[in-house]
């Protein structure tokens, strides 16, 4: 249940277009409904602006299409992260505007439907990290907000990103995501004055450690202004940057 679908559900009982008892139906399953292998909290887009996005990750097909049927009946935008294409076919079965993002490993319903607000600056070191990227792009993009993207611009060729400065400046908040040794972050968090989200990720030979090494790179960054998510966590810093742009806008 989002803030607006809610407005309108007051507004047409103000209006006496939908009955109490009506209304009442929609409003049962808060704070939240209990499927027996999940509860979903129907309140989180009151509390944080976003419905509960399903981690796919560890849950069958078949429990992936039901908590996402539960959540589209309330909510005019859902994600579900990590997804597979199976997890796509089942779940294209039952809500058939359902979007699927191979490269992302999301699925997505109502896509297009929030208004856009702020710009994000998605950026990647290298092409092996661009299912990360992806999976932010697209929450971000999702979560109303404009997206530009700024891949394979890594340290190895740093003149592909310094020629890039005005799209630099023109972002609100960046994300840079980087495997290897995730220099990235610090180089970018150095040209601009704008919040630096780094994700570090996997992509790496035997000594990045699944992405210890970049994770530790961006933690001891020498630049200010760098916040760091989790390795491969997309999602997480697409929710920080979200976050950020719409702090500012109620605070304005």
């Amino acid at each position: 249940m989002d803030i607006e679908r809610l407005r309108f559900l007051l507004e047409n009982v103000k209006s006496g277009h939908t009955t109490i008892d009506d209304a009442l139906k929609d409003l049962k399953n808060l704070p939240y409904e209990d499927l027996g292998f999940a509860r979903i909290d129907h309140h989180r887009a009151l509390r944080n602006g976003y419905p509960e996005v399903v981690f796919c990750q560890g849950k069958t097909e078949e429990q992936v299409r039901i908590i996402m049927e539960k959540l589209v009946a309330h909510n005019r935008t859902v994600l579900a992260t990590r997804a597979t294409p199976r997890m796509y076919q089942e779940v294209s079965k039952s809500i058939p505007g359902a979007r699927y993002h191979e490269l992302g490993r999301i699925i997505e319903f109502g896509a297009g439907v929030t208004p856009k607000k702020g710009t994000i600056l998605v950026i990647s070191a290298g092409t092996a990290d661009l299912p990360v990227a992806e999976e932010a792009a697209i929450t971000g993009n999702a979560w109303g907000h404009f997206v530009e993207k700024l891949y394979d611009v890594g340290v190895a060729g740093i003149h592909r990103l310094l020629d890039k400065q005005q799209l630099l400046n023109t972002a609100r908040v960046i994300i840079v995501v980087a495997g290897m040794e995730g220099a990235l972050a610090s180089v970018v968090a150095g040209l601009v004055d704008k919040p630096v989200i780094g994700v570090p990720t996997s992509v790496g030979y035997g000594a990045s450690f699944l992405g210890l090494a970049p994770l530790l790179t961006m933690l001891n960054s020498c630049a200010a202004g760098i916040g760091v998510v989790n390795i491969d966590n997309g999602f997480g810093a697409a929710a920080l940057a979200s976050a950020i742009i719409r702090s500012e806008e109620t605070e304005s």
